[in-house]
């Protein structure tokens, strides 16, 4: 609705014999672009919709529709915290990074854990997460103190007193809010122990990825030097084969055969060396720096400690205690938007002096004026919010307290899932071992036929890569099972006993069992 006041419409009155001038001095005001036009009508049309209407409406800056990647790009990208040490600082002291560590010899399997931890950045955010909430308690709690603010004002401008200011101080005290204050501060509590709880799960999930990656690295460097042993296994068969042929003693295909069967063996080095590298990789961005020449042992702790058949402890696990922590963050915002309804009792005082002028308290010239009063405030009614705000609350709370629920099924699954593979690998491993020494066996009883002619080379290669091939799921097999294992670790919370990483300063945080 447009209103129009009645001056405007007199001076209007005063200027119809000249429309052009009176169309000027009207627009000018509001838009000078359009003094020189020569339409007064379709000028009008313009500054009503491109000049008023902005007032109202304005126009975005930037279009939704459009994505500017220059813009998006331009942002200061500061890498130092997370990169990794210059070859100069490796090669003058590779493992004194942080300290407390070993100066010299090799590092440990507890060590990289403890390298990764005091340098991810996960751990950083949720550490920066951790004291914003510790900081959000102070500001909630900030309320049961008195309320100091004081400004500076001008006098009434309409009444001549332009030259006048006001001096004010105020202070309020809240009396009694039926709890309000203590709600919000219970709010930001359990906001911060949800956030420790995720310090911890990302404590244990960096750990498990480096575990994860020594584990896999010593995987493969045992199955890189079987495939080694497997090519020069074939090797042999093959110089045997090109001499029996030269000699006219067997086909010419044997030794195209052993051939190809090497080009094979040489290729499955390449894949598994390969995953070698890709692992080592993985570990220099978790540890920053590069480890690739140190040799890895896996500890006995793994095995002896991890309690594979123990009943979790469910209440120290970290996703089921972030999740809990998230029940009581939702149990007080309802306790919160309930209580919002209720009054709040608050004491006030204020002074204020004018200076040049009256103080429109007391309309006194450069009057000073002072004031205590007790003040009741009340949100009685605002459309059914505080009502929606409560259900709301109550929603989020039966989500929460579902996502425990859903943690708990998580890590029984897992539990399940991972000491059933256990138990699979170690049978497997058993039937491997007798698999590895038959075939041993059947390789020798080969060889002798071959050199009888009763066997080919088909037979003689078939019995090697069986051999290496047993060898193989051996080492995959045993090796799955410290993955798993160190799986477990994480799942049920351990990581931090095991690794040893309780009592120690992580980031500038202590980790107390």
């Amino acid at each position: 609705m447009l209103i129009i006041n009645s001056k405007y419409l007199k001076l209007w009155g005063k200027f119809e014999k000249n429309k052009r001038t009176a169309l000027f001095v009207l627009i000018i005001p509001f838009h000078l672009s359009y003094a020189h036009a020569e339409n007064a009508e379709k000028n009008q049309f313009h500054l009503l919709n491109g000049g008023i209407g902005q007032l109202f409406a304005p126009k975005p800056k930037r279009s939704a529709e459009k994505i500017d990647i220059t813009e998006l790009s331009k942002f200061p990208f500061d890498t130092s915290k997370v990169s990794e040490l210059t070859p100069s600082a490796q090669a003058s002291n590779p493992l004194n990074v942080h300290p407390g560590w070993p100066v010299s010899g090799k590092l440990s399997f507890l060590d990289a854990i403890h390298a990764a931890v005091q340098r991810r950045p996960e751990i950083s955010r949720n550490i920066a997460n951790v004291s914003e909430q510790s900081t959000n308690i102070d500001l909630a709690k900030s309320q049961y103190f008195p309320q100091l603010s004081g400004g500076f004002s001008t006098a009434d401008l309409t009444k001549g007193e332009r030259g006048g200011q006001v001096v004010s101080l105020n202070a309020a005290q809240m009396l009694y809010d039926f709890g309000k204050v203590k709600s919000s501060v219970n709010v930001t509590e359990a906001k911060m122990l949800q956030e420790q709880a995720g310090f911890l799960v990302s404590l244990d999930q960096v750990s498990y990825d480096v575990a994860d990656a020594i584990i896999n690295i010593k995987r493969y460097q045992e199955i890189s030097k079987i495939a080694q042993e497997q090519i020069k296994g074939i090797g042999r068969i093959a110089e045997i084969a090109n001499l029996r042929a030269k000699a006219g003693i067997s086909s010419q295909a044997d030794p195209i055969q052993a051939q190809s069967n090497l080009e094979a063996a040489e290729s499955n080095l390449i894949v598994q060396q390969m995953q070698l590298r890709l692992n080592q990789q993985r570990l220099r961005t978790l540890l920053g720096f590069d480890v690739s020449a140190n040799q890895w042992e896996i500890p006995a702790a793994i095995l002896q400690k991890s309690d594979l058949y123990k009943d979790p402890e469910y209440n120290f696990i970290p996703s089921i205690m972030q999740a809990q922590a998230g029940v009581e963050v939702a149990k007080f915002q309802k306790q919160q938007a309930k209580l919002s309804a209720y009054p709040t009792i608050n004491i006030k005082g204020s002074l204020s002096q004018a200076v040049n002028g009256r103080n429109p308290n007391n309309n006194e010239d450069d009057g000073f004026y002072n004031s205590i009063m007790l003040e009741a405030n009340s949100n009685f009614y605002q459309g059914g919010a505080i009502a929606a705000q409560t259900r709301a609350a109550s929603y989020a709370e039966d989500a929460a307290r579902a996502q425990v629920n859903a943690a708990y099924l998580d890590v029984v699954d897992r539990v399940r899932l991972i000491r059933e593979q256990i138990e699979n690998k170690k049978r497997q491993m058993s039937v491997l071992v007798q698999r590895r020494e038959t075939t041993a066996r059947t390789k020798e009883l080969y060889q002798e036929q071959y050199k009888l002619g009763t066997r080919t080379v088909v037979d003689l290669l078939n019995a090697e890569q069986s051999i290496h091939s047993a060898a193989m799921e051996i080492v995959n097999s045993q090796y799955d099972i410290y993955s798993g294992l160190a799986q477990y670790i994480q799942v049920t919370g351990r990581s931090r006993e095991i690794y040893e990483l309780n009592n120690k300063m992580i980031q500038g945080v202590e980790v107390q069992p």
